[in-house]
């Protein structure tokens, strides 16, 4: 499968521009997996502007 890093930038929602995963959706999960978080993609836009990415804010953000 190729990836489709220009198509994902361009609809990527995170709000850091200058991340070297914009677009490697891979990459992203991946990383933030690893230091047990969500990518910005999972939450909805005034949630991710506080770059929590942690479960917790994710269950507050949608209350779950």
């Amino acid at each position: 499968m190729d990836c489709k890093k220009q198509t994902n930038a361009e609809t990527c929602s995170c709000s850091h521009l200058a991340c070297g995963n914009r677009g490697l959706c891979c990459d992203c999960l991946r990383q933030h997996l690893a230091k047990k978080q969500l990518p910005g993609c999972c939450f909805p836009a005034e949630a991710e502007k506080t770059f929590d990415r942690s479960f917790a804010n994710f269950a507050k953000a949608w209350k779950l």
